[in-house]
């Protein structure tokens, strides 16, 4: 593939904790390529800046945005109008999450301003996908498991683990 085929823009999205450490292993895949990072910790921006130059890549983009749970629905709308608004600026080609709320926000914002979107459910959930990870279904271009045991023949599907 060229690079012009190439998306140019990747947002790179997850809450903070093991959905991050799942996302930053899939760094590799969006190598080349403008890189938007958003996450609910504004502790990671450094960890990020230096990757990218240790690896010799363009800086990326950092947002951080108000980390909110099921049971605080103000800030649940706080954080869903921050990534309508960073997806505004920044116009992602592609968006790839590995979960929690930032990233259920991201897929269903994102698919309304046209950008192919990717949820990875966290490998923590090994019984049932995550609550997001339930709820994405239909607004995922491409929406995966970690485990075999819950793909379905609709979705999600499996194709391994990020860990």
């Amino acid at each position: 593939m060229s690079k012009t085929n190439f998306p140019r823009r990747v947002m790179a999205i997850a809450s903070q904790g093991g959905h991050w450490v799942q996302l930053l292993r899939l760094r590799p895949a969006w190598d080349g390529c403008e890189t938007i990072y958003v996450t609910t910790n504004k502790g990671y921006r450094d960890s990020v800046m230096d990757d990218a130059l240790a690896r010799n890549q363009s800086p990326p983009r950092f947002y951080a945005v108000r980390d909110a749970s099921r049971w605080n629905k103000f800030a649940l709308l706080q954080q869903m109008i921050s990534i309508m608004v960073i997806m505004a600026k920044t116009r992602p080609q592609v968006i790839v999450t590995t979960g929690a709320a930032p990233g259920f926000f991201a897929i269903c914002v994102g698919r309304l301003f046209g950008a192919r979107t990717i949820w990875i459910d966290s490998i923590a959930n090994a019984e049932e996908l995550s609550l997001s990870g339930q709820r994405v279904g239909p607004y995922a271009h491409l929406w995966l498991t970690q485990w075999a045991h819950l793909a379905r023949p609709n979705g999600p599907h499996h194709m391994g683990g990020v860990l």
